[in-house]
């Protein structure tokens, strides 16, 4: 049985840093490109980092660029979201995603989260950032 367990998340105030993890059991991590998306109230979701099967290769929307990165350990089946600066735009709630995907090239990741075609997902942590 998949399980994908997130956590970091928590209420900071604007311009502050978080750190998410999510571990992943149930499936051979190395072999699985992994992404984070987000949710806000009233909002669709929202795709904004992937990371390829060995972690040299990620995307992430202009929306999170430069203040968010996805990073992950394979021996520890984790990964995790930096984010910095966070703004009140960015609460949400955060999950993390698991896709069977040997893929490297950054158009293939673009797509892959755009499509958000990712098989295993997590429940979730909520990130509020107050102004």
């Amino acid at each position: 049985q998949v399980h994908l367990v997130e956590s970091g998340g928590g209420l900071v105030q604007a311009g502050e840093s978080l750190r998410l993890s999510c571990i992943v059991s149930g499936l051979t991590f190395g072999d699985h490109a992994m992404a984070w998306y987000r949710q806000a109230p009233g909002k669709e979701r929202e795709g904004i980092a992937v990371i390829n099967w060995s972690g040299d290769s990620t995307y992430y929307p202009d929306s999170v660029n430069g203040r968010f990165t996805i990073s992950r350990d394979n021996p520890k089946n984790t990964v995790y979201l930096q984010m910095n600066n966070l703004q009140p735009e960015d609460t949400a709630m955060y999950f993390c995603a698991a896709e069977l995907a040997g893929g490297n090239r950054v158009e293939y990741l673009r797509r892959l989260l755009i499509t958000e075609d990712f098989t295993y997902w997590g429940q979730g942590t909520q990130v509020t950032v107050s102004s």
